[in-house]
């Protein structure tokens, strides 16, 4: 999701406007240089408000407030983008600057100019705030790009791994390459061959992640059962995923024709089967990663980019 930078603004004194200027500097874990808002080591260094949210909230009340950039304290006032679906810790990339959404609404003080004027406020219900992890300058008319904060749960599938007889190289893997893509482990377990306690498991790591990924338990024998349990959770299958995961590693291993892994979406989360073999892994991530992010934008609801 892209959005478009309408206006920086810079205040002196907390509870006043902010003004409009061509360009601001933000300082690592500290905020806008010269900001009254600015702080080491607090969460909400920097804030943004959506330019069309403002004028559609007070359109009936134009002859009462003046609606103009800055009018609610906002550093960075945008355009284009609803901030309204974003969630706490996703990230706002501007040039070199790198925003991570600490808080979303805030309580608007007895103080703000507009609460005087008109009883209500937009900031605290879509006023949104971060910390600066990277600074940089930022001016009107910059591209913002959002990167969605993914929660990943691993779920190694295997009865030897569970016993501890044999040692889980492939979730290890897996939460590696999760966290060198940015992305956060939220949980990553082991459970045995058993379909009723895959589901449970499954259901238990919906309520806590935005992707999950299941290594084990996709081939032909008894006790490999993960996609019939994965069946059994999700509530809309996503074909294409493991269709191209059997494709793609074809053409290094003829076998990967007999993974029975699957992938689906319950709720906001997608799941994900994947074999169990480091090797099969290791391939798949490769294909899978360039999928990942655009997928959970779309399950977020996220708009559409133009290839």
């Amino acid at each position: 999701m892209k959005g478009i930078v309408y206006s920086v603004n810079i205040g002196e004194k907390k509870g006043e406007v902010k003004k409009p200027v061509d360009s601001i500097e933000l300082i690592e874990d500290f905020g806008v240089k010269g900001d009254c808002h600015a702080e080491k080591g607090i969460t909400k260094q920097v804030s943004l408000l959506s330019w069309e949210r403002m004028n559609e909230e007070f359109f009936c009340l134009k002859e009462k407030v003046d609606i103009k950039p800055g009018i609610f304290a906002e550093n960075i006032t945008t355009e284009k983008i609803d901030l309204r679906i974003l969630k706490i810790r996703d990230k706002l990339k501007i040039n070199d600057v790198v925003i991570e959404i600490s808080e979303i609404g805030k309580k608007c003080h007895l103080y703000c100019e507009i609460y005087k004027k008109v009883g209500k406020c937009i900031m605290p219900k879509e006023g949104v705030f971060g910390k600066v992890l990277k600074g940089g300058v930022i001016k009107k008319g910059d591209m913002i790009e959002v990167i969605p904060k993914i929660d990943v749960a691993i779920l190694t599938i295997s009865d030897g791994c569970f016993k501890g007889e044999r040692i889980d190289e492939s979730g290890k893997y897996l939460k590696e390459k999760v966290e060198e893509n940015s992305w956060y482990v939220v949980k990553y377990e082991i459970v045995p061959d058993e379909k009723e306690i895959i589901e449970k498991k499954l259901v238990e790591l919906c309520n806590v992640a935005d992707l999950i990924l299941t290594t084990g338990g996709t081939g032909f024998t008894k006790r490999d059962v993960t996609p019939e349990a994965t069946e059994k959770v999700i509530e809309k299958k996503v074909p294409g995923i493991p269709e191209i995961l059997r494709i793609k590693t074809f053409e290094k291993s003829k076998f990967s024709v007999l993974s029975r892994g699957v992938a689906g979406i319950k709720g906001q989360t997608l799941i994900i089967n994947l074999p169990g073999s480091l090797k099969a892994v290791s391939d798949c991530f490769e294909i899978l990663k360039d999928l990942i992010v655009h997928s959970i934008e779309m399950i977020r609801g996220f708009p559409h980019e133009k290839n």
